[in-house]
Formats: structure tokens, sequence, C-alpha cells
């Protein structure tokens, strides 16, 4: 029997976001669906597509969900960045929290709280599932693909945040992200965890992990897969963003912070 709950409404939790294409749209409905019966709902749920199609007639999952409280808009294709800076640039629930969620992962029951929870905790930060422990030799970054899993639960500017687990965003740090605008179309167009590492770090906002260790949760079965992840390691993609983007003084901030 398929559920009548509504997937939204907690008034006092954060807007989720998120964005979908191609074929991994007619399996979003599955992680929007382990969202929506977590713990904690969302204040809202906003789904945002770039196919003007598939916004006029969406798989029926989808519009199912939408029956049950979730928000599907249409926007501009901004690659990775689809699933949040259109939610900031509307000024979406002004002085609540943001957080990003992806497509194609199953999130557990405690997702959402345990994200709200960590926020309470470290208020002002950024908080992610799972992150990455930026490591530095002599004053200059080591290659994105040498740098470990976070070890420690603690706000640091060396905590860079990967969003396939799910990442909070409160409020100042949504400003930082309006006042930037669509920069990142010129430097980062293709990695948002980098562009929004670098955001933060210039604007004073630090990062904690949840817990201790970096968590990834269960993929949706059959999902589509881009292979993005994979293509920026493998030619150094990220590398190169990071060159672009981080000057000696950002290094410098980051070193302030023991390694």
């Amino acid at each position: 029997m398929l559920s009548r709950r509504p997937l939204t409404g907690d008034p006092e939790s954060p807007t989720v976001s998120m964005t979908t294409y191609g074929a991994r749209a007619s399996r979003v409905h599955l992680a929007v669906e382990s969202i929506g019966r977590g713990r904690r709902r969302p204040g809202r749920l906003i789904l945002w597509v770039d196919d003007p199609d598939l916004y006029s007639h969406p798989p029926r999952g989808v519009s199912r969900a939408m029956q049950r409280g979730v928000e599907l808009m249409l926007t501009e294709n901004r690659g990775p960045h689809t699933k949040y800076y259109p939610t900031v640039q509307a000024g979406v629930g002004q002085g609540v929290s943001l957080v990003t969620a992806d497509d194609d992962i199953l999130y557990p029951r405690r997702w959402l709280g345990a994200l709200c929870r960590a926020s309470q905790e470290s208020p002002g930060a950024v908080i992610a599932f799972r992150a990455h422990w930026i490591t530095t030799t002599e004053g200059a970054l080591d290659a994105y693909a040498s740098w470990p899993s976070c070890p420690i639960e603690t706000p640091s500017r060396r905590v860079f945040a990967t969003g396939v687990s799910g990442v909070l965003y409160p409020p100042d740090m949504l400003d930082a992200i309006a006042q930037r605008g669509d920069e990142f179309m010129a430097v980062s167009r293709r990695n948002d965890d980098i562009w929004l590492h670098w955001v933060a770090l210039r604007a004073g906002v630090a990062v904690r992990q949840v817990g201790p260790r970096s968590e990834h949760f269960p993929i949706v079965p059959r999902s589509q897969q881009s292979g993005l992840l994979l293509k920026n390691l493998g030619q150094s993609f990220n590398d190169q963003i990071i060159a672009e983007l981080y000057a000696p003084e950002d290094v410098a901030l980051i070193d302030e912070h023991p390694a």
C-alpha cells in the first residue's frame, strides 16, 4: 500500500534541495522517499530539473511525491550546482539552513536529525556526513586524491565536505554563496564541493563532519551513475580547479588549523 504521509512539513527543519536529470529521474523518488520517511522531515523539499518536458510530465514516482509535499521546480542547467544554487538564488527560506541531497542515495532515518543536531552543537558551521581532510606540504595543497578521510568531528578549515551523503549550510554560508553569484560557472562548473569549500573558507565558515568517520550511504538500485567523480579524479580536473581557486592566502588560512 502506498503511503500518503507527507514527506515534508516539520516547521523547525531546514529546506532540502536536490536535482535530477535524464534516466535518473525515474528513480529519484526512492531517494526522496528515504528523506521524507526520516525521523525528522524537511520543512520543504525542492527538486530542481532543467528539462521542460520532465517538468511538465514528471515520472509517476515524482508525481506521487509532489502530492505529499515535494516541490518540483524548473531551472537552467548548472551542472552539480543545480542542486543548491537556484534555491539560494531564489531566497527560499531566508534565515533557514539549507541541506543538499543527491538523487541516487538512500538516506537513513537518522539523516536529517543528525545533521541538525551537529549544527546545534557547532552553530554557524557547514555540516557534512562525508568529508576529506585537507593536507598541505610546505605551504602548498597536496593532490586532491591524496587527502584522507576526515578523522575528527570538530569544525575546521581543513575539513572538506563532499556532497554525496548530504551537507547542511547555515544561513551565513547561504549569504556568502549568494554574494558570489554564479562565478562558479567560469572556474568550477563541474565540481560544486570545491567551490563551496572555497566560498566557506573566504567567508570564515568552518566545516564539520557529523561523526569521527566519513559515511557513504547506499546507492539507489539501478540508478544511473554519471562517472563524474571518477572522471574528475582520473583526469586531475579537481587539482586544476583547486589550482585556479586557492591562492597562497587561502592555503595559509588552512595551515592555521593544526594538521
